[in-house]
């Protein structure tokens, strides 16, 4: 019985079902979605681990170093699984050309801003492998090139990679390409080739930079940062180069891709608020509009339990629906979404995970809509028959009578005595969208979630894309950086770079920092620490806490302040140059480069410097990518850009995924809002028939019915888009930050960085524009068809 009756009300009410139907699918189609994406994405990165085995602690180090130092650290070390010195030989991107034989494109590296890092295959550990999980082992005169650079260059296997060394162009065939378990992500700063032992031997003597990268398998790799810090402690090994852990190289491989499912999934929960908003609308509409049938069945005996179970069973069928189409399309959708995490990682196994995550996902959704429903039906245990059957009220006579004077008292107050002159028609909207505005509170609810569902990866989008997230990379604001980092000949190229920047009428300020290797002391004795040394008055560097350190202060990033668990104001131990000297925390900020672990100290560097950074504003009308390339040339041991390409090329994968996801959510919203203001305005025009008949036998012709249905709708649609468009600047910020700071990227406060014009105006205008053009449609009923009928009805 219970189905039949679903079955029933479900064709009778197509327009109304169709609309909710639609609303549940798309929730449950994102919400499985994203579920299915995060778990491809970690199965993809953990199949590309189990074959690659990445090292659980790895330190890399340009210059000269001690190899017996590395073997007695090893023999000291019982947890080492397995440890091996991955040699490395860089070439700047300039350096870097292909041709395709045949067709005669070619093409250069030379706007990649990271290091090209030419190794052979890795035999115990760490190995790069081939498009169908293959450890490569590449013949001479051939070369692995990285994915990323495949999917950037459009490069094919066959195409020819040419290497400008010192002794001329070295050609290698691109034999394939390799995806690197260590350096995936453009958050790393480099990306490693794969050729033949005998290549590599010629290029490292034809004028590489040569580099190593120290790393170590432990036998329990939830022991990684303590091994860190015993190295670190150790004087005699290199450290002249980033380290990194096993659980960073996972993040950073993982997150991009897994925002897009975090955002997904953030966009289901708001289209369920939405579904759950019009569940809750559509089913309080059914029992007034059926109250006295419902009144019948109570006189006839029917429990209320039974009552609910009829009115329950047609949510349960649409719901299960949608269900299953929604997890249908998620099945198709996921396959889009995750074709460039197969060619980055790996294919990911299908496992009971798999199956599971969605299915858990699903259900969830079911369960909450279905527990909406519930809730909502428990409305007919308050209904009284007689009251239903001879007043068609689903209130009780006491509370019927307080409604009746609520409503004399306000058709009082509204009276048109007072009316001189103005617009009747607008007067009339306004006094029904306060008479009923518990009922149509529901369309700006629903343009508010809306509003929040475009806008928040829109702001996210521009935030990671504007020139002023520097500031959340522990750098100030700047036209050009140019790093002099991990080379022998630091110290003689800075004494050139230092002045000619100082000289350059074309640079109106410069500002630069040294890199100094110093010990602080933590919680298990001394630990390396990496400071910007310099004059920080004027830098520009936002500090979430305190200010800018002045002499005898010291500024951390935030993964160094909860590390060392110090604050601003607070003393932390510091050996420089063989000296201890204890500091004053001026202030913390945030930064994502470096693994998020930086520090910056106001004076002179005494200790070992390691390298140099320059931040320089250029004057206006210059060209800052033109200066970037000539200081690239005059100093090829240093490295210029300009910030804006620096910025966008680290946080490419970010970037990308956020742009993903702000169109899915742009689309839907639209899409979410055409439906909901057309399902809505269909069952208040309903509703209303007597109302709409009356009017029209006083004399208001169809037009003006439907002036008064538009009215009432843009009220409430740009009161909800204006609120939604604030509420996601305010508390969208507040919750975005927080779920970036929980990531671990270094970023503790987020402050969105939007775009005013398109958030602010473009996207309001669009949800409104959307919003009357779905009420236009359902209005135009009023003037196509007889509404003094209506009166009879």
């Amino acid at each position: 019985m219970n189905l039949k009756y679903a079955l029933n009300d479900l064709r009778r009410n197509p327009g109304v079902n169709l609309a909710l139907l639609l609303v549940l699918v798309l929730s449950s189609f994102l919400m499985a979605t994203g579920a299915m994406v995060l778990e491809r994405t970690v199965g993809a990165v953990n199949a590309l681990f189990t074959v690659a085995q990445p090292p659980h602690f790895l330190q890399m180090h340009r210059g000269d170093y001690d190899p017996d130092a590395l073997e007695r650290f090893a023999a000291e070390h019982p947890e080492i699984d397995a440890w091996l010195i991955e040699e490395m030989v860089g070439y700047d991107s300039a350096a870097l050309t292909w041709s395709r034989p045949g067709t005669g494109e070619s093409g250069e590296f030379s706007e990649s801003l990271i290091d090209n890092l030419f190794v052979t295959q890795n035999a115990e550990f760490d190995f790069l492998l081939d498009e169908a999980g293959e450890i490569v082992q590449p013949a001479v005169g051939e070369i692995y090139v990285p994915v990323a650079f495949q999917q950037r260059f459009a490069l094919k296997a066959g195409d020819e990679l040419y290497i400008q060394t010192e002794e001329g162009a070295q050609t290698l065939t691109i034999a394939g390409f390799v995806r690197d378990s260590q350096m995936a992500s453009s958050l790393s700063s480099a990306t490693r080739f794969v050729v033949a032992d005998a290549d590599f031997a010629t290029l490292r003597a034809d004028g590489g930079i040569p580099e190593i990268i120290v790393e170590y398998r432990l036998e329990d790799a939830s022991q990684a940062n303590a091994f860190q810090t015993a190295y670190e402690r150790d004087e005699s090994l290199p450290k002249n180069g980033q380290a990194v852990t096993g659980d960073m190289i996972r993040m950073i491989n993982a997150i991009s891709d897994g925002l897009v499912a975090v955002a997904l999934m953030f966009a289901s929960l708001l289209l369920i608020a939405i579904a759950l908003l019009n569940v809750r609308f559509v089913i309080r509409g059914t029992l007034y509009d059926e109250v006295r049938q419902i009144g019948a069945m109570k006189a006839i005996g029917l429990p209320n339990r039974t009552i609910s179970g009829l009115y329950l069973s047609k949510y349960a069928v649409m719901t299960a629906t949608a269900a299953v189409g929604g997890g249908v399309l998620a099945i198709f959708a996921t396959q889009a979404l995750t074709r460039g995490i197969q060619s980055n990682y790996a294919a990911a196994p299908v496992t009971a995970a798999t199956v599971l995550a969605p299915v858990l996902a699903i259900v969830g959704v079911v369960a909450i809509v279905l527990g909406i429903a519930r809730g909502v039906l428990r409305a007919i245990n308050r209904i009284q028959v007689v009251s239903a059957l001879v007043h068609g009220s689903t209130l009780d006579e006491r509370r019927t009578a307080r409604r009746a004077k609520r409503l004399a008292r306000s058709v009082r107050r509204s009276a048109f005595t007072g009316l001189r002159g103005g617009n009747i028609n607008r007067r009339l909207a306004l006094i029904d969208l306060r008479a009923e505005r518990g009922q149509w509170v529901l369309l700006p609810l629903v343009f508010l979630l809306a509003a929040v569902l475009m806008t928040l990866p829109t702001n996210l989008l521009t935030t990671f894309q504007s020139p002023k997230f520097v500031t959340y990379m522990g750098a100030p604001e700047a036209d050009l950086r140019i790093d002099l980092q991990f080379t022998a000949e630091a110290a003689r190229i800075h004494g050139e770079l230092s002045p000619a920047l100082a000289a350059d009428d074309r640079l109106t300020s410069v500002r630069e920092y040294a890199n100094e290797l110093a010990e602080v002391k933590g919680t298990e004795g001394w630990e390396s620490l990496r400071i910007e040394v310099g004059d920080y008055s004027g830098s520009g560097i936002e500090y979430l806490h305190g200010e800018r350190p002045e002499t005898g202060e010291i500024a951390l990033s935030v993964l160094n302040a909860d590390e060392y668990g110090v604050g601003a104001g607070d003393a932390l131990t510091l050996r420089r140059g063989g000296e201890t000297v204890t500091l004053t925390v001026s202030g913390i900020y945030q930064d994502v480069t470096s693994g998020g672990r930086t520090a910056k100290l106001q004076g002179e560097p005494v200790g070992v410097v390691t390298g140099y950074v320059y931040f320089a504003t250029v004057a206006a009308g210059e060209d800052a990518a033109a200066l970037a390339a000539e200081y690239d040339k005059r100093f090829p041991a240093a490295a210029a850009v300009p910030m804006r390409e620096y910025v966008q090329q680290t946080l490419s994968y970010v970037t990308d995924a956020f742009a993903s996801a702000a169109m899915i959510t742009l689309v839907f919203a639209l899409g979410v809002v055409a439906l909901i203001t057309s399902l809505f305005l269909g069952l208040r025009l309903s509703r209303e028939r007597r109302r709409a008949g009356a009017l029209s036998a006083l004399g208001f012709s169809g037009a003006e019915l439907s002036w008064q249905l538009r009215f009432k709708a843009g009220v409430t649609i740009v009161l909800g888009g204006v609120v939604g468009v604030l509420v996601a600047a305010s508390l969208g910020e507040l919750f975005v930050g927080a779920a970036i700071s929980a990531s671990g990227l270094g970023i503790a406060s987020l402050q969105f960085i939007p775009n005013p014009l398109l958030v602010y105006v473009v996207y309001p205008l669009l949800l409104i524009a959307v919003g009357m053009l779905a009420a236009t449609a359902v209005a135009a009923r009023l003037r196509r068809n007889d509404t003094s009928a209506w009166l009879r009805a």
